[in-house]
């Protein structure tokens, strides 16, 4: 996998959920970082970083 596109999702992973803040209601909120925590294990396993999977099972988890 090219450095650029692990990098352009750690990005978009970031921005995802970052974004969710700005939601009012609580369930949105909740799945929004869903959606982020999802998009950074998946960087976590690109670019095998354990530790960044592991805090995000963690949040999807909690956020779930």
């Amino acid at each position: 996998m090219p450095t650029a596109v692990a990098q352009a999702l750690g990005w978009v992973a970031t921005f995802v959920f970052v974004g969710s803040y700005f939601f009012k209601r609580p369930a949105a909120l909740r799945a929004i970082q869903m959606c982020g925590a999802a998009l950074w294990i998946l960087y976590g396993c690109l670019v095998q970083a354990t530790p960044v999977i592991a805090a995000n099972v963690l949040v999807l988890g909690a956020a779930a």
